[in-house]
């Protein structure tokens, strides 16, 4: 079973950048899609971002483009999500989740982590 974990959650100022990362074990990410989540405080869990097992396609929302970059190391079962310019309405517990194979349907993603914190406030 595919296994994640969330790190590099944090406390930011508005304008800032934090670099999240997702470990996987259990199986290889060569086969599997990445999806980044995230739940504010009263508010349902939304899609982020997404990246295909290969890395070549990736999707954003849209209150996160041109801000936020996913990326993807197989070699070393990681994927990132580097978020520059952020924003008090991006606060909230992120987290990673998989699927094998491709979508960009946010509901097709499951294996979640436990979450890590994002607090962007001055």
């Amino acid at each position: 079973q595919l296994q994640l974990v969330e790190s590099g959650g944090g406390l930011v100022q508005p304008g800032g950048s934090l670099r999240l990362s997702c470990t996987a074990s259990g199986f290889s990410l060569d086969y599997y899609s990445i999806g980044w989540f995230r739940q504010a405080p009263g508010k349902e869990r939304e899609g982020v971002s997404c990246i295909s097992p290969r890395g070549g396609i990736t999707n954003y929302t849209g209150s996160v483009k041109g801000r936020f970059t996913i990326s993807k190391d197989n070699a070393k079962n990681m994927v990132y999500l580097q978020m520059n310019s952020l924003k008090p309405e991006d606060t909230g517990v992120y987290y990673c989740a998989g699927r094998r194979g491709w979508s960009s349907r946010w509901s097709d993603y499951n294996s979640w982590g436990q979450g890590t914190q994002v607090a962007v406030s001055s």
